[in-house]
């Protein structure tokens, strides 16, 4: 079972984010995940922890593309990309209304539309080739030159079936959260496995992001989750997929429980059709504990 861990860069200083990813890759989970939330420049952070923690791979989970034009995304991950040694992956994402309208300024008008033209300019940049765009919402022209980089795979927080049909055309798969078993095997994974079939792509990546907690007071932990996360069932992409699931908020999507009740909660995800998971731990310190010793052994297995 391949188990990545989402880093916490939130009010962390940065030698202690790298810390982190050394603490994850002597555990032997072998990829950690950088959230872009205000705090660090995820693909830069991945550039500094790289050389420092050898053979870990790295991912965002996700960058926001309406800040960043194509041009600029592109330089930045293809650094991460050289400074890990080829081993980043890029999550980018649209985010929401409240947040590209509310804090950057820009339109959130058709954001698939946006997606599909902010991709048909990046994928090729990632590739090293020349590009000259002038569509409805973006216009590029140029190329970036990165010797030694490989195009690093691109992943794509998706959840409504607009935007994972242009996740399977044009990338390499998707990050999703607050996804269950049901959304992702009667929704996530048909909807973007039959786009990359048809775009004639290979089966795509599917990663879900899971708060894990191995505990003996599950109640607990899931009502702490549903007051620190209390706002996010009124975001119109969240609130559908939970839907999907039949889900409150989010504390109904963690996997919490003893050992077994967790293993058997996280195999049920990859036989939904998920590849990967980003777990982010929940708990007490003990608790936390008892949940990476369990990833860690699932992930050997």
């Amino acid at each position: 079972m391949r188990i990545g861990l989402l880093l916490n860069v939130l009010g962390t200083p940065l030698d202690t984010v790298v810390e982190q990813a050394r603490d994850i890759a002597a555990s032997g989970l072998g990829t950690a995940w950088l959230p872009e939330m205000g705090a660090w420049d995820a693909p830069t952070t991945a550039a500094a922890i790289g050389p420092q923690v050898p053979g870990l791979a790295l991912g965002t989970s996700v960058v926001p593309t309406y800040p960043r034009h194509p041009l600029t995304l592109a330089a930045q991950a293809l650094t991460a990309q050289a400074a890990t040694g080829n081993r980043f992956t890029l999550g980018v994402g649209v985010s929401h209304r409240h947040i590209i309208e509310g804090q950057f300024g820009h339109s959130y008008d058709r954001p698939a539309r946006h997606l599909r033209e902010y991709l048909s300019v990046l994928v090729p940049l990632l590739r090293g080739e020349s590009v000259t765009h002038e569509g409805e919402t973006i216009k590029a022209a140029g190329a970036v030159t990165a010797p030694g980089a490989e195009p690093p795979a691109l992943l794509v927080g998706a959840l409504g079936p607009a935007m994972l049909k242009v996740a399977g055309e044009l990338a390499d798969g998707t990050i999703t959260v607050w996804a269950g078993r049901a959304a992702l095997a009667d929704h996530i994974v048909p909807t973007i496995t039959q786009a990359a079939t048809r775009a004639g792509r290979p089966a795509p990546r599917v990663v879900a992001f899971k708060a894990v907690g191995v505990t003996a007071d599950p109640e607990t932990r899931r009502a702490t989750m549903a007051e620190q996360f209390s706002q996010v069932d009124q975001i119109p992409h969240y609130r559908a997929v939970l839907d999907r699931d039949g889900s409150a908020g989010p504390q109904d999507t963690a996997v919490l429980g003893d050992e077994s009740t967790v293993e058997q909660a996280l195999r049920e995800l990859v036989d939904a059709g998920a590849t990967e998971l980003i777990v982010s731990p929940v708990g007490t310190p003990e608790e936390q504990s008892r949940t990476l010793a369990l990833l860690a052994e699932l992930a050997a297995s």
